[in-house]
């Protein structure tokens, strides 16, 4: 007697199977270009050769090449860019708008301008002016959710809030600026574009930190996250502690971005372009969490390696996933206009 399966059911497999092939191959192409990025650059050494470094073994030249530069560099870039993945789609989830990234609404912007104030007025260190950033992104998001609350949180307003509080914080970046000598404008400004060029172990660890106990929050409060899609009464009447799972997913994803943007300068458009992509990739009906993480990941380790290696002159990654998403950004705005409808 043959089975019959209904329309739904298989179309729920069908989902299933494309959300895992296309998670095997963003993991997968992660995987080739961290590869690339430790065998090509000035000196191209062989996978072989680079297995020995990795493995701890000394040969001559790529030992220093690919263990203290590239290697730190193309893990810095896995991490921040999963973790600009990761806080960028919990926020678009959230507010069901693809505007509503942390580079868009004015996170970044908080930790940058605090950032250049750390390098300019305060003239501390390497170390502290991250801190300092991290803190102020913090701040700065806590902010930006208390101006839009007015019994609940409602995604436009805070979009636009954030993109006032940013165009503020650019004002004050810009201020600085004119006030800095040239010794602390080379430092500002490479931070300031989003560079992998000073990657060093010490920089790693409290973004690794960050995601491990950031992204299972975010992973927990997934379903949660994505029938808030259905607006706050429709994800409260499934069963969703609505305003438990905005506090703990803003919470993750601002400390997600904090880290990340400590660590390598605000990169812009990472969190705003990995989880549009990534949906069309997985397609509809899919959590985007860990998708958006590889997407995420695969799009800082390929504009890196493009800016160090394919321009013919280098640019910091930040640069390059700049002129990637600035298009984007307009493109996704004139299509919305056309649609008649909010995003």
């Amino acid at each position: 007697m043959t089975a019959i399966v209904s329309a739904p059911a298989v179309g729920r497999r069908a989902r299933i199977r494309r959300r895992r092939a296309a998670v095997l191959v963003l993991a997968g192409l992660v995987a080739v270009m961290f590869a690339v990025a430790l065998m090509v650059g000035d000196t191209v050494y062989s996978p072989a050769e680079v297995v020995r470094v990795v493995l701890g073994q000394t040969v001559p030249g790529a030992s220093f090449t690919v263990g203290e530069l590239r290697l730190p560099r193309a893990v810095e870039g896995v991490l921040t860019g999963a973790a600009f993945g990761l806080g960028g789609v919990a926020f678009q989830t959230m507010l069901r708008n693809p505007l509503a990234a942390p580079d868009v609404i004015g996170i970044s912007s908080g930790a940058s301008a605090a950032a250049v104030l750390g390098i300019v007025v305060l003239g501390l260190d390497a170390g502290a002016t991250s801190l300092l950033a991290v803190a102020a992104a913090l701040v700065v998001a806590g902010a930006i959710l208390l101006l839009s609350y007015r019994g609940g949180i409602a995604d436009t307003r805070l979009i636009l809030i954030g993109i006032g509080v940013a165009a503020m914080l650019e004002s004050v970046v810009a201020a600085v600026l004119l006030r800095a000598a040239n010794t602390d404008l080379q430092v500002v400004m490479r931070w300031l574009t989003g560079s992998l060029n000073n990657a060093s172990w010490e920089q790693l660890t409290p973004v690794a930190l960050a995601l491990l106990v950031a992204a299972p929050v975010l992973g927990v409060q997934s379903r949660g996250l994505g029938l808030l899609r259905l607006g706050d009464d429709g994800a409260a009447a499934l069963g969703v502690r609505v305003q438990r799972v905005r506090i703990l997913s803003v919470v993750a994803a601002v400390g997600l971005v904090a880290f990340a943007t400590a660590a390598a300068g605000p990169i812009a458009f990472v969190a705003f372009l990995a989880g549009p992509i990534a949906a069309r990739v997985v397609g509809p009906g899919a959590s985007l969490l860990l998708p958006s993480a590889l997407t995420g990941a695969l799009l800082v380790l390929v504009a890196d390696f493009a800016g160090e290696t394919l321009l013919g002159t280098r640019y910091p990654v930040g640069v390059v996933t700049g002129a990637l998403g600035a298009p984007f950004l307009l493109w996704l705005l004139v299509r919305t206009n056309r649609a008649g409808g909010a995003l």
